[in-house]
């Protein structure tokens, strides 16, 4: 049986997500003293920041960045693994008070959500925690859900979206592969 992709975003509509999503995070947060992008690993890192250029043009500011891997956080991690992959968090900023924007690849269940706030709160205590995702394919889990979205997505249970950026795959594209 042979895999089947068709791709529901390109490398135009990424771009024009991510300067909507950003504008969104500029409007929400307007006047807001300080303002913070973490991206979580691997994928949602590189939209982090490119997120956090786009606020600091549109803005007219420096948006703080940091970097999460969620991996031991997770509640089934010992489920995909007996001997995780742990990737660098790199949060050098005082989190407390901030309003931090969490920014993933894909949200489906809210898993890797909750993983991510738990590890947040390990650094502190942010004003607000916000999330943007550029895919938000459904099938929630936990009542999780994005405050910014570049594209909503209906997708089939046995389907996965894999979203390919330059950063580590030469292109920029959304996928759906079944």
């Amino acid at each position: 049986m042979s895999e089947q992709k068709r791709t529901i975003m390109t490398s135009q509509d990424i771009d024009l997500a991510l300067k909507r999503v950003g504008l969104q995070i500029l409007e929400r947060n307007q006047g807001a003293k300080s303002l913070a992008i973490v991206g979580i690993h691997t994928c949602g890192v590189f939209l982090a920041k490119r997120l956090c250029r786009i606020l600091e043009e549109q803005g007219g500011r420096q948006v703080e960045y940091g970097s999460l891997d969620i991996n031991l956080y997770r509640d089934d991690w010992s489920l995909i693994s007996q001997n995780p992959v742990v990737k660098t968090t790199d949060i050098s900023f005082d989190v407390n008070n901030t309003n931090l924007v969490l920014v993933d690849d894909v949200v489906f269940t809210g898993r890797t959500i909750r993983a991510a706030m738990e590890a947040i709160m390990d650094y502190g205590r942010p004003h607000t925690i916000q999330l943007a995702a550029l895919v938000d394919r459904g099938g929630r889990e936990l009542p999780i859900q994005p405050d910014y979205v570049g594209m909503q997505a209906t997708i089939l249970p046995k389907e996965r979206i894999q979203v390919l950026l330059e950063e580590n795959a030469d292109c920029n594209e959304v996928v759906v592969e079944c």
